[in-house]
């Protein structure tokens, strides 16, 4: 990290997608939360929904429509199984993809999970400006984009780049 940039903390929202679990029980998006506080962020707003990507669509499009939202860290519904909605729910939503983010975490997955990592279709973008992270719904796997990928990306000091410095410019 460079010394001679301040941190900006980001506005970001937490939406947890799951048939089976409630907030009281989520702690993929606890992790994710608590994170994102611990590195300086603040917490917009939090939501769990089931496999719906109509619902979905709703809740990140209002999110990404929202001027004061920065950023989105969506966990679960990335697999494989016929419920896994995540995907076909928010890239329509994209104005642009990220496709080296989901290429980076599942090369990360592979060392901690092996050939399982073909399974999670991860994926980020950009919508109206505002960064969108498709993650799996474990806590591992949350963990694993969080730390070594997303926390340093949201860090304005992190060089020689990362995607706040962008900012600025992503609207023009």
């Amino acid at each position: 990290m460079s010394a001679h940039r301040d941190f900006i903390p980001l506005s970001l929202c937490v939406l947890t997608v799951s048939d089976s679990r409630t907030l009281a029980e989520d702690s993929s998006g606890d992790y994710l939360v608590a994170a994102m506080a611990a590195a300086g962020h603040r917490l917009h707003a939090r939501d769990l929904l089931p496999d719906d990507r109509y619902r979905l669509r709703a809740v990140v499009s209002a999110w990404i429509a929202d001027a004061a939202v920065d950023g989105i860290l969506v966990t679960g519904g990335t697999g494989f199984t016929g419920r896994d909605s995540t995907p076909e729910a928010l890239r329509p939503l994209l104005d642009k993809d990220m496709p080296g983010f989901g290429e980076l975490f599942r090369a990360l997955s592979y060392e901690e999970i092996g050939t399982s990592s073909l399974q999670s279709r991860a994926f980020a973008g950009l919508a109206n400006g505002t960064f969108v992270f498709a993650l799996p719904g474990s806590t591992s796997a949350c963990r694993t984009a969080w730390e070594k990928i997303i926390h340093a990306q949201l860090d304005a000091r992190t060089g020689p780049c990362n995607l706040v410095n962008l900012r600025p410019r992503l609207k023009e």
